[in-house]
């Protein structure tokens, strides 16, 4: 028997609402916002995010265990699609420094359509007030220590060269979750060269350091600007490098 996936056929308007779900969450996993392996939101998160029930999630969900491009255990669904791992030696996690090393830590982040921090407006060139798509991390261990805060900006040629990005906006509301983790990897593949320069200085009076991360690409156009505040004794330092871009 031919088992049919929601991707072997067009999707339409006749098609059950959790078939369309399915087709929905499927594009999302194989544009990478979901990378294999990792795990998916909750039902009530999923249910928010496509505005439908969560027993209508659950029935896209069976659609695609039963495709096998998902699969459940007890931590939860986690996409089988196949795919680079998700962390590679060309790969950089996106926020930087979001990936604690904190037991137990407790990650959030979310995506929203706003008027940036005046600093990262004035970084990317925009003009005062004009919004666009601002992530927001925050991660703290179960004792509250090894706590992290990163707001990123992303620049209107980032969005207009990165089509995963700009699908984004469909959805930044602010409440979802954000699995960005992947940007930068996106951005290569839209063929762009990441050129970073990070800054680090100790914030006063504080056991806190704050990271600014810029990225420019091939030709200088700013892409996007992340401050990363997190507990930490270090020196004020600055470095910075360039990928390449992918292919």
């Amino acid at each position: 028997m031919v088992r049919t996936t929601p991707h072997d056929r067009p999707l339409t308007e006749a098609q059950p609402l959790y078939w369309r779900i399915a087709t929905r969450l499927l594009g999302e996993l194989r544009d990478g916002r979901i990378p294999p392996g990792e795990r998916l939101p909750a039902e009530r998160q999923l249910a928010l995010h496509f505005g439908v029930s969560r027993e209508t999630v659950r029935q896209a969900l069976e659609v695609l265990r039963h495709s096998g491009l998902v699969t459940t255990d007890r931590r939860g669904s986690h996409a089988t699609l196949s795919g680079p791992p998700v962390e590679t030696p060309s790969t950089l996690t996106f926020p930087v420094g979001a990936r604690s090393t904190a037991p137990g830590a407790v990650d959030r982040a979310t995506v929203a359509w706003e008027t940036p921090p005046p600093e990262h407006s004035e970084a990317l060139g925009m003009a005062p007030h004009r919004p666009t798509l601002v992530h927001r991390y925050e991660s703290a261990g179960t004792d509250g220590h090894g706590r992290r805060t990163a707001v990123t900006s992303f620049s209107a040629v980032a969005l207009a060269e990165v089509a995963e990005l700009a699908r984004c906006r469909d959805r930044a509301d602010g409440t979802g979750s954000a699995e960005l983790r992947r940007a930068y990897d996106w951005m290569r593949r839209a063929g762009l060269t990441l050129h970073h320069r990070d800054a680090i200085t100790r914030l006063p009076g504080v056991p806190s350091v704050r990271v600014t991360r810029r990225v420019h690409d091939q030709y200088a156009r700013p892409l996007e600007i992340t401050d990363l505040v997190m507990d930490a004794q270090q020196d004020a330092l600055v470095y910075e490098f360039t990928l390449p871009a992918a292919g």
